[in-house]
């Protein structure tokens, strides 16, 4: 995706204009201040002239099912959700997207003449920011360091979009739990995928050292490296890496963990995770409007 030339600003197309044919779309989440989505898809709304205002909404688990409700007879064309709804609002909908379906969680919501469709866009941003930096999973392997949302969501469309083998690596918590299940997924229910994928307890140093040796693509989906573990790495030191291998956030505060310091360091290809959030927002954009979010424009001016 390119960016998308702006329209010329002119009265039927008056950039900002808010009238009776402007289109809604939201966000649903809380804690809700901190999000930087309402600035992103409003900028890109206003770059390419188009009649949409996009607005936050502080809505938790209470108030979910009535939200949903108002935002089908008010006819919003769509909108994200994010913590705690994710999850939750999968019965409230009409229709899932593969890559909802396999992660069991929604990020995006498409209102087509009526029926909501959930889609998961977390997924398919990470693997698109990849492929801007010129890394294609297909055929490869990869070592997943995190089974949260933001890892299950790139575990399965990792394996949809033809990655060989994957090794889940995670702590004995609830999430190990949630680890074993994407690779039963995977295994077992993926018709359209040929991946392999194993799940160790990422406290067994020797078998992490010997899946990360022999993977393409080492990624940390998990909150270590961001505030307050901002000092932390899950990969003990710098031996468990080498030159060939492509180190990969879903953290972009701080942009440069210390993951990709260290991998940086031991002269790894690295990829920052701010790629990740800037196209998981386009590809939400363009199931809404049609038209490509301007993301370097975007990246320039937000970020």
């Amino acid at each position: 995706m390119g960016i998308t030339a702006p329209i010329a600003c002119n009265q039927s197309t008056d950039l900002g204009r808010i009238d009776g044919k402007t289109k809604l779309l939201g966000l649903i989440a809380t804690p809700i201040g901190h999000s930087k989505s309402p600035a992103m898809h409003n900028m890109a709304i206003r770059y390419l002239g188009l009649n949409y205002a996009y607005l936050a909404f502080e809505v938790g688990d209470a108030q979910l099912a009535d939200v949903v409700t108002g935002f089908r007879a008010l006819n919003l064309k769509g909108f994200n959700v994010s913590m705690p709804n994710k999850t939750k609002i999968l019965p409230l909908l009409d229709e899932l997207d593969d890559s909802a379906k396999y992660a069991r969680a929604v990020n995006t919501v498409l209102n087509e003449n009526g029926k909501l469709i959930g889609f998961n866009t977390d997924g398919k941003g990470y693997l698109q920011n990849l492929k801007e930096n010129g890394v294609d999973v297909h055929g490869k392997k990869m070592v997943l360091l995190g089974s949260g949302g933001a890892g299950t969501a790139i575990a399965m469309q990792a394996a949809l979009e033809g990655l060989a083998e994957l090794t889940i690596f995670n702590q004995k918590d609830e999430f190990f739990d949630r680890a074993v299940e994407n690779a039963y997924i995977i295994n077992e229910q993926m018709e359209d995928s040929n991946c392999k994928a194993n799940v160790y307890d990422i406290a067994n140093l020797d078998i992490l050292r010997t899946e990360i040796e022999s993977t393409d693509i080492l990624t940390n989906t998990s909150g270590v490296g961001m505030h307050p573990l901002e000092d932390q790495c899950l990969i003990p030191n710098i031996s468990y890496l080498r030159p060939d291998l492509i180190v990969s956030e879903t953290v972009y505060a701080p942009l440069h963990t210390k993951l990709l310091q260290m991998a940086n360091s031991a002269g790894c290809k690295t990829v920052t995770g701010i790629g990740m959030m800037l196209w998981q927002g386009a590809k939400a954009f363009e199931l809404w409007t049609g038209h490509q979010m301007p993301v370097n424009y975007i990246k320039e001016q937000l970020f």
